[in-house]
């Protein structure tokens, strides 16, 4: 029972604490809006928009290449040459490892 006094005078000293930390205690960890979450959250918003800059950056070199096709009749040509290994008959062609590597 002395236990049980003793138990019951610490909480009652120390009761803005013990609140103080349950409370934290409870918005931190198991709360909708806990800080864990806010910080999975962060994390998935910012490889989010790295994913959106690199879908962007995708898209404008796209564009830029159509563009190209559309202007320059020649451009067809020389993509099926660099990109396809695309030849004439009466040529030979030699393909290096750096070029394989791009």
């Amino acid at each position: 029972m002395d236990k049980l006094t003793s138990l019951w005078a610490f909480i009652g000293r120390h009761k803005y604490l013990i609140t103080l930390v349950a409370f934290a205690v409870f918005v931190g960890f198991f709360d909708q809006n806990s800080l864990l979450r806010r910080a999975g959250y962060m994390r998935e918003e910012s490889r989010l928009r790295d994913e959106i800059e690199r879908y962007r950056a995708e898209y404008e070199e796209n564009t830029a290449r159509l563009n190209e096709l559309k202007v320059d009749s020649g451009a067809i040509e020389r993509i099926a040459r660099e990109k396809y290994f695309m030849k004439k008959p009466d040529e030979d062609i030699y393909v290096f490892e750096e070029d394989l590597t791009e």
